[in-house]
């Protein structure tokens, strides 16, 4: 006598389906892991001047100081933030003849440094007339 068998079922895994999810994972991890260039970072270091001794004495100078937080000091005054363009136009007008020195701490961000300059333009001062000596940190 003979049985009826049931037909044997064939184990075996649908290439064409994993083939899809493999081409769109792929896909997406190509684009999501697009290397980018790292962008070139210009240092910028204020020079320094090294003071050299010397017999002859130079003519007196005032001198805007500016520590590394930024605060300001013409010769002995304290000059608000915002001001100091105002504070320089009424001490040339009081000291016409006198000379300005800018003397600035090393850690002192550039951004500061620059406002300085732009406040002298403002009160009609030469940049090139301003000696600037940048103070190393203690």
């Amino acid at each position: 006598m003979r049985f009826q068998r049931p037909p044997k079922i064939q184990k075996t895994a649908q290439i064409v389906p994993l083939i899809d999810i493999l081409l769109v994972l792929l896909i997406y991890f190509i684009v999501t892991t697009q290397t980018k260039k790292p962008r070139d970072v210009m240092r910028i270091e204020l020079p320094t001047v090294h003071e050299l001794p010397s017999d002859k004495e130079g003519a007196s100078r005032s001198v805007i100081r500016v520590d590394a937080a930024g605060q300001v000091m013409l010769d002995s005054l304290a000059v608000p933030d915002g001001l100091l363009d105002s504070y320089l136009q009424a001490f040339m007008k009081k000291n016409p003849g006198r000379k300005l020195e800018l003397e600035a701490d090393k850690g002192l961000p550039i951004e500061r440094l620059l406002g300085i300059w732009d406040a002298l333009t403002k009160a009609g001062i030469q940049i090139k007339d301003v000696p600037a000596r940048i103070r190393r940190p203690e």
